[in-house]
């Protein structure tokens, strides 16, 4: 039975992580996916609320003075972010590596300050789990786990509101953003941005979201409340 593990890490605990530690102004994220290949030459959303173009060559040449980094190759730009692939000059022994090793899915790997990350890894099973957490202890790498379910359990929870992975995922993304908030916190694009997908979607995703969400509460606990009168 696969299972997920939510944890975080401080940035000098892992190679990208300490080649992005003095970033304080961009949010980043790894570009979801499995990790066969893709992590030795990782795709990095890069977004900032500042200048781009100031806040980008700073970021840039940060990177590039790592001695770790090979090169960067900027693939996509948007308003407020560039997308990014890194090549390193030698392979990790990190949490990247663990998660390369125990074949483990990243489901979302974020950083706003630069300094901590935000990490949710899925495993096929938990063997794959304890392989991955016994080669962090031989690395002496230390992450702060936050949760840990199954798929089953989440995919339970998620049944309750009938809503799909990518609609629950922008739902709590605009609650944890502040985008409910008034005045919102966050815009649509900026959602967009940190989701990589465009503005429209991540409107429709949390629209119907909301909408299945609302259904599910008020109109139950309305049938509820009839059956009892």
């Amino acid at each position: 039975m696969s299972v997920v593990a939510e944890f975080t890490i401080d940035a000098d605990q892992f190679q990208l992580g300490d080649a992005l530690s003095g970033v304080t102004d961009m949010a980043l994220e790894l570009e979801r996916c499995v990790p066969t290949g893709c992590l030795a030459h990782p795709f990095l959303w890069a977004t900032t609320e500042e200048d781009l173009d100031e806040v980008v060559e700073r970021f840039e040449t940060q990177l590039l003075d790592c001695p770790h980094v090979r090169e960067i190759i900027a693939l996509d730009r948007i308003e407020n972010g560039i997308f990014y692939r890194i090549s390193w000059t030698d392979p990790t022994e990190d949490v990247i590596d663990a998660i390369i090793q125990s074949e483990a899915t990243i489901l979302r790997a974020r950083s706003e300050q630069g300094t901590r990350w935000e990490f949710s890894v899925r495993f096929v099973n938990h063997d794959k789990l304890a392989l991955f957490q016994n080669i962090l202890a031989e690395h002496e790498v230390r992450i702060c786990i936050d949760r840990i379910y199954t798929f089953a359990e989440e995919t339970d929870h998620r049944r309750q509101f009938d809503l799909s992975l990518e609609q629950r995922e922008a739902l709590v993304l605009a609650v944890q953003r502040g985008y409910f908030a008034t005045p919102s916190d966050v815009s649509l694009d900026e959602l967009a941005a940190e989701l990589g997908i465009t503005k429209q979607s991540v409107s429709a995703r949390i629209r119907r979201a909301n909408e299945k969400v609302l259904e599910t509460t008020l109109l139950s606990s309305t049938v509820a409340g009839r059956g009892s009168d």
